[in-house]
């Protein structure tokens, strides 16, 4: 009886399609959000990385987009860019910068220097030890990073309900307008639910691209 108060199953069965279309929606925000994401701080990691002057004040400059409140963030485009898929991208892709950049320079920190020298004395150009050698082996803490930004970037997805989008958010947004605890565990269970299937699918990409990793874990263990 508690759990028929709790959650309608028949009203989840009969809006199936608008749960779908919800899911696709916080999946695409998020996905998109990361991709730029770690497109902008690739390139500026290893820049921050070669050039250190540069890395307090590029951490310095994500560090604010971090800390500036969602809600605060998304007031301050709303004018500027309306309510659209760009106001929610801008303020998603700023909240991953911190986290990749920090990552990628702290895994290229990691690389062995007699990795480096070894690639150096086989003739190995910059642009070829930072793809070939720097890069793959700085690997597993990127993707630490980019895991931990997917999964902040999937709770931060709810809150662009506010301006109309938000993927699962919708749900947990008018059900709280409408004291519907069925649409307020729908959203929130399934958004957590994403989380927890994005993090299982990046660890097991993490250890297919980086098999020596397993091994070097497995060796010291």
């Amino acid at each position: 009886m508690i759990a028929d108060q709790l959650f309608d199953w028949g009203w989840a069965i009969d809006h199936l399609d608008e749960v779908w279309s919800a899911v696709v929606e916080h999946v695409a925000l998020t996905a998109l959000a990361v991709g730029i994401g770690m497109a902008i701080s690739l390139p500026v990691g290893v820049y921050a990385y070669r050039h250190r002057r540069a890395y307090a004040p590029v951490t310095w400059v994500a560090g604010i987009l971090y800390t500036i409140p969602s809600l605060a963030l998304f007031a301050f485009l709303v004018p500027l860019t309306g309510l659209s898929y760009l106001t929610a991208e801008i303020g998603l892709v700023s909240y991953t910068l911190l986290i990749l950049i920090r990552n990628v320079v702290a895994g290229l920190d990691g690389v062995p220097q007699d990795a480096r020298e070894a690639a150096t004395g086989m003739g190995y150009t910059d642009r070829q030890l930072l793809w070939r050698v720097e890069l793959p082996l700085a690997a597993p803490v990127i993707v630490a990073g980019l895991r931990i930004a997917t999964v902040t970037t999937i709770g931060l997805v709810t809150v662009t309900a506010l301006i109309g989008l938000g993927g699962l958010g919708i749900f947990i947004l008018r059900g709280l307008g409408r004291f519907f605890n069925t649409m307020i565990l729908l959203g929130a269970v399934l958004s957590a639910a994403l989380a927890l299937v994005a993090d299982w699918a990046l660890t097991a990409a993490q250890r297919q691209l980086t098999p020596w990793a397993r091994r070097q874990r497995t060796v010291v263990g």
